[in-house]
Order: structure tokens, then C-alpha cells, then sequence
């Protein structure tokens, strides 16, 4: 089989790999019909490995349907179609135990220390596999897994229906997260980019206001946005230097700031702000694959998401000239997929 695999910093190479097989009893192997590409994927790329335990075939959003699976595995048939988590959990720390395997003491990402999606074959265990509905295509279904890594990032701000929500940058998550806060029910959800096309998708994915801001402007902006009080809920997703301390700093009283942007060092915050006026700060990794994937489907089944986010569908051949290098350039419109047959 053909599959995208990373070595190390500007090095990753299409090469013909074995198929996978079946190594366990709960093991499933999956044809891949769709991968999407994230900033992830990119990254390492320019500047890995950081995550990845290379050599890997790269890849943790996709979709497929099933060829083979262990004896273990009475519930999927050869022939259907299917989503994968990204990760891969014990079962049995403290962590799993209480329904957090995002935190799993010895958790693994397909695709960083598995061999991933980014392939005509993967190994994944059963476990992280969910049917995909028929009214869900293969292009919605790839979208699957980063929807569900908004979708949690939803969930732990608890932002509740009714409730404004205030979106700081569009990004590649950041507008899969504007389509969870609207499964949600916020009643306002502000947008806010550099970038005038995001602000446009974030309006199709149900962004009731946009607008464009950057660095110290963050604070005037939201509060221009919503008001001297500020919003319920801001949800950061740029990683920018001054976000966490602008977002701190225009919530409103007894609001939530959650941060999804990666922070490369140590900030500083008014933590007597935070305290007085009882502020909370929220932390978000991944997913939790048996409550957020089921959801993102159904969500994907309600909302025509596909059409807004996805660019194209590209070869593996295409992977680093048209994929990749529009990320790390910055010049990407969209969502790339892979079609690993083409």
C-alpha cells in the first residue's frame, strides 16, 4: 500500500508499505477513503518530531470501511463504513476509569506514535471505531474527529443554551468550534479573526457576529462585541502571546475562558482579577472518544459542514507541495482530504 510517511523535519516521503494486520483479537482494519490534514500534521512536519515517534505514517482524522477484524470484534462487519478516534487509551488508570481517557497515563495518537490515516490501510482498535450514518458522506465523516475535539472543547466550558460565546480565531479549530457552540444552543456566538474569509466560514457554521481584531485590540473588540459585562464564555483558540490575559480580562463576572490555543511558554496573568471577580480557566486536550465522536456524527448529520470547511480533495502525491505547505505558508482557504486510492 501507498502511505505518507514522516521522518523528521522536511522529510516525509510516499513509500509502499505492507498492508497492516490483524495483531490482536479487538483489532479492526480499515481502507481509508478520506484523511484530513491538521495544523498538527504540519507542524511536525516543519519543525518535528516533537509528538510523533517517527518513522510513522502520519494521519489521525479519518475514514473508511472495514476489511478484517480480530476475533474479538462481533459488532462491525467487513464492508462498513467507519470514523476512528485519534486515540488510544488503556482502559484501566485512574484517569479511564472516571471517564477521562483523553488522560489516559499512557495514552498514544494515531498517527503520531501509531502509524496513522494517511494510507490506503490502517490498524486501529476497535474500541475508537463508530459507524458512520448513511446521510454522512466519506468527505463529512473525515471531519469526524477534529469536530470532536471542538465538540469536547464545548463541553468543558459548559456553555449552556442562551448563553454568548465569544470565538477568538477561526482557524482550523476554531471554526469546527463554532459549529459545536451552535450545536449547543449559545444564543450569540462572536467570531473573531485576522482574516476576513475565516470570519466568513465562521458565519456559515453559525457565527451570529464577526469581527476582525489582533493583539492589544483583543480586549476593545470583545468588549465592543458584547458589552461592557463581557460574554459568558470566551474560547480561545490561537495560542497568540496576549490572548489568555485579553480573554481573562473581558469576560464577564463569573464567566469562563477556556484555552484551546497552545501556549509555546509560560504567560503572565492577573490571577487577583481571576480570583475576584470568580473567573474560571479552563484547560482542553483531544477527546473522549465515547461521548464526543457519537456526537460529532450526529452533529455532522444535522449541519452541512463539509461544504464550508473542505478546500479539496488531494492525492497522496499532492500531501506536501499543495497540503502542508499551504499550512505552514499560510495560505490554505480550507480543509485539505486525501483520497489515498487516487
Amino acid at each position: 500500500m501507498r502511505a505518507a510517511v514522516f521522518y523528521r523535519a522536511h522529510e516525509l516521503a510516499i513509500e509502499d508499505r505492507p498492508v497492516p494486520g490483524i495483531d490482536a483479537p479487538g483489532d479492526v482494519i480499515v481502507r481509508v477513503r478520506r484523511a484530513a490534514i491538521c495544523g498538527t500534521d504540519a507542524a511536525e512536519w516543519d519543525h518535528g518530531p516533537v509528538l510523533t515517534r517517527s518513522p510513522v505514517i502520519l494521519g489521525h482524522e479519518f475514514t473508511g470501511e472495514v476489511v478484517s477484524v480480530g476475533s474479538d470484534v462481533t459488532d462491525l462487519a467487513v464492508g462498513r463504513r467507519v470514523v476512528s478516534g485519534a486515540g488510544i487509551w488503556c482502559g484501566t488508570c485512574p484517569w479511564c476509569t472516571v471517564g477521562r481517557s483523553n488522560l489516559c497515563s499512557s495514552y498514544e495518537t494515531l498517527g503520531l506514535q501509531r502509524d496513522g490515516g494517511l494510507a490506503e490501510y490502517v490498524r486501529v482498535p476497535a474500541r475508537t471505531i463508530r459507524t458512520v450514518p448513511d446521510t454522512v458522506n466519506d468527505d463529512a465523516a473525515a471531519l469526524a474527529q477534529p469536530l470532536a475535539v471542538a465538540i469536547h472543547a464545548v463541553r468543558r466550558s459548559r456553555l449552556r443554551p442562551g448563553e454568548t460565546c465569544v470565538v477568538v480565531g477561526i482557524g482550523g479549530i476554531g471554526s469546527f468550534i463554532v459549529a459545536a457552540a451552535q450545536a449547543r444552543g449559545a444564543s450569540r456566538i462572536v467570531a473573531i479573526d485576522i482574516d476576513e474569509h475565516r470570519l466568513e466560514t465562521a458565519t456559515a457554521l453559525g457565527a451570529t457576529d464577526t469581527y476582525l481584531g489582533v493583539g492589544a485590540e483583543l480586549v476593545d473588540v470583545i468588549r465592543s462585541a458584547t458589552g461592557p459585562d463581557g460574554p459568558d464564555v470566551i474560547i480561545e483558540a490561537t495560542g497568540a502571546s496576549q490572548a489568555p490575559a485579553a480573554a481573562l480580562g473581558s469576560v464577564r463576572r463569573g464567566g469562563r475562558v477556556l484555552l484551546v490555543g497552545l501556549q509555546s511558554k509560560p504567560r503572565e496573568i492577573d490571577l487577583l482579577g481571576l480570583s475576584i471577580r470568580e473567573v474560571e480557566l479552563i484547560g482542553t486536550v483531544a477527546h473522549v472518544c465515547d461521548e464526543d465522536l457519537p456526537e460529532a456524527l450526529l452533529v455532522l448529520e444535522r449541519q452541512e459542514i463539509a461544504p464550508v470547511v473542505v478546500d479539496r480533495t488531494i492525492t497522496l502525491d499532492e500531501l506536501v507541495p499543495v497540503a502542508i505547505a499551504g499550512l505552514v505558508g499560510k495560505t490554505a482557504k480550507g480543509k485539505f482530504l486525501v483520497d489515498p486510492a487516487r
